[in-house]
């Protein structure tokens, strides 16, 4: 079972390739803590759409598992998965575990 860790360094490879396409002022650092989309974050709801595009795909190429990170469930919660880099993380470890269950 992928472990906590291995999702964040997935989660910071993909951050740095959206990184590479974004103007610098638009950068999103490499950090648990850093903003990704809402009041403060640095994504669009494009650049989000982006952003779980390719964690879907990397996490379907480096750990084998399928999992649809934008859903009804995610939408709904009160704290937003997608407000910083430790949520989306914790989020997804969530959803990883509930798949290895299936």
């Amino acid at each position: 079972m992928p472990n906590k860790d291995q999702i964040e360094q997935i989660l910071f490879e993909v951050i740095k390739e959206l990184n590479e396409e974004l103007p610098f002022d638009q950068h999103i650092d490499v950090q648990l803590e850093s903003p990704l989309f809402g009041q403060s974050g640095k994504l669009d709801s494009l650049g989000l759409v982006s952003l779980i595009v390719r964690a879907e795909e990397k996490i379907q190429d480096q750990l084998g598992i399928s999992i649809t990170i934008a859903d009804e469930r995610a939408m709904s919660q009160t704290k937003s998965p997608f407000t910083t880099i430790r949520n989306l993380s914790e989020y997804i470890s969530v959803l990883v575990i509930e798949n290895e269950k299936d």
